[in-house]
């Protein structure tokens, strides 16, 4: 009997053609997080859209993008260069995109991974219901499963993880307070940023699958007060979109805002925890030239 498709499963066709108009205004090239930002501004997504979350704790929206750059990069609209940085290309940069034109590229691409997970002998189950399935619930891969051991940890073991983060992200005399009720501060640390310049930054750590409230960046900034001219959120959640203009609001010291796929992301760029594995895909129209008699 055939599987059902999931209906969530396309959903992130919406998101092609603002995801290439966001890269343009932002000058051609951009972080995740920026264009996602200028997504959800150029399409005016409610609050309760760009906070919500999938079941493994992640943010939908972030998802559904990354999902859209994929498909712009096979079809070489978008850069493919994996330094956390996305870019447009010549052709990126000259090309507009419908829900429609969107849905072609979708299913082009389809049927060419179809056909070489066909010819490789792989799982007869088509690559459509494997994308839609992983749009709508991702599957567990190693980032997955890393979170799950992140969530897995007891708060002090989370804490002294924190330490080593920012240690190797650079920071000095780096301390975990402990469980010292220190008014939500979790440690701090000094950044140095040239040979006269240093900041002193206080950090909290939240072990969640939920979503940071502004209240609790509200209440952290309290807690800063007077001691550091920096404060950030380590979180394996997610920040609504409220906590997020929360913590850049004008006036007030600033707080950066780590949640768990970027923490991800920091953990895989240090190698901490994570060990880079090289492996290659078999080109087969390399071989089809020297096939011929």
């Amino acid at each position: 009997m055939a599987k059902r498709r999931n209906p969530e499963g396309t959903k992130f066709l919406r998101y092609f053609g603002p995801l290439l108009e966001a890269l343009r205004k932002l000058g051609g090239s951009g972080t995740p997080d920026e264009v996602v930002e200028q997504i959800a501004a150029d399409m005016a997504l409610s609050d309760e859209e760009q906070n919500e979350v999938l079941p493994s704790g992640g943010s939908r929206l972030k998802t559904n993008v990354a999902w859209g750059r994929f498909y712009l990069v096979q079809e070489g609209l978008l850069d493919s260069s994996k330094r956390g940085v996305w870019s447009l290309t010549e052709r990126g940069r000259a090309t507009k995109l419908s829900v429609e034109q969107a849905g072609e590229i979708f299913s082009k691409w389809v049927k060419v991974f179809d056909a070489r997970r066909k010819a490789a002998g792989q799982s007869d189950e088509p690559l459509a219901e494997q994308v839609a399935e992983a749009a709508g619930k991702p599957t567990k891969d190693y980032r997955a499963e890393t979170l799950e051991v992140l969530l897995s940890l007891p708060p002090a073991g989370f804490e002294r993880l924190a330490q080593r983060l920012l240690r190797e992200a650079g920071f000095t005399q780096v301390t975990v307070t402990g469980q010292s009720g220190d008014g939500g501060i979790d440690g701090y640390g000094t950044l140095q940023i040239n040979q006269l310049v240093t900041f002193k930054v206080l950090f909290q750590c939240k072990r969640y699958t939920k979503s940071v409230a502004p209240s609790q960046v509200r209440d952290f900034r309290g807690a800063m007060a007077g001691r550091a001219d920096k404060g950030i959120i380590i979180s394996t959640g997610t920040f609504t979109a409220e906590a997020r203009r929360e913590a850049t609001r004008d006036g007030v010291p600033p707080i950066e805002l780590i949640d768990g796929e970027k923490l991800l992301d920091m953990l895989e760029n240090l190698e901490l925890g994570l060990r880079p594995v090289t492996t290659y895909e078999l080109d087969r129209a390399f071989f089809a030239e020297f096939g011929e008699a």
